[in-house]
């Protein structure tokens, strides 16, 4: 699938920083309404895959294979495609059709204007596909703001997928643009892949207004309070927090 930005260099002067910022429930509240949406269409095509041909799998089968290859992979995605022969362009399609998704999406007001204030150019990096993420950057009037827009279908390596947390891709995605980890700030709600890019030298700030207590799928593991974990330099509660903390991201 084409995007309408490519990895190439990005001409940046030599000490301003790298925003790199996730998307769902990191710029806009996607366990609202869009999550949910999301999730049913993905058990209704899991559902599918897994059954005889005539009978969907159970609701049990589906939810043991989507958090096992969660789980094992990072992206349930993964798991389908090694072991089930699924096309992701086909499963990204499916489960991100949604009929009504401008009116799904909660955001807070001035994400233009924040944007503007924070120094250096800005890349979304998000493992959603291309259209979703490029119809919801035009309803939240951010997609004049990323210099670049790495998707998901982007997301490949040796003509393999790897999504975050994938420190290959990390480490692809640092040379194609000619980048230093260590002027980069990823801005996420995901731990998982927060930790992947600390390990990499990044710095990293952990986004937690839109995270539900317990839930694995944006804490990457079940926490009972939301305790900034060594390999997050910033934890805020919106991203509108960001200008105030940057001392703490050079």
């Amino acid at each position: 699938m084409a995007s309408f930005v490519d990895w190439s260099p990005v001409n940046i002067t030599r000490n301003s920083p790298v925003w790199l910022f996730d998307l769902d429930n990191t710029l806009h509240n996607a366990s609202h309404a869009i999550f949910p949406a999301i999730m049913a269409n993905m058990n209704v095509y899991i559902a599918r895959v897994l059954g005889d041909g005539v009978t969907p799998a159970s609701e049990e089968i589906v939810n043991a294979a989507r958090t096992k290859y969660w789980r094992r992979y990072g992206a349930t995605i993964l798991g389908l495609v090694k072991h089930h022969g699924v096309i992701p362009a086909h499963f990204l399609h499916e489960t991100h059709a949604l009929a009504e998704m401008a009116q799904m999406i909660r955001a807070e007001r001035g994400l233009r204007q924040l944007m503007r204030r924070l120094p250096g150019r800005k890349i979304l990096l998000t493992n959603a596909p291309h259209r979703y993420s490029t119809q919801v950057l035009r309803h939240l009037g951010l997609h004049r703001e990323f210099g670049h827009h790495v998707s998901v279908e982007s997301m490949t390596v040796h003509r393999q997928m790897r999504p975050k947390p994938s420190k290959l891709m990390l480490r692809h995605l640092m040379r194609r643009h000619r980048l230093t980890p260590q002027r980069c700030i990823l801005v996420e709600d995901t731990l998982a892949n927060l930790r992947s890019a600390h390990a990499l030298g990044m710095r990293t700030a952990w986004i937690t207004q839109y995270l539900t207590i317990g839930d694995t799928a944006g804490l990457a593991h079940p926490q009972k309070r939301l305790i900034r974990p060594a390999y997050v330099d910033v934890k805020v509660k919106s991203v509108r927090n960001l200008p105030a903390r940057l001392h703490h991201l050079r």
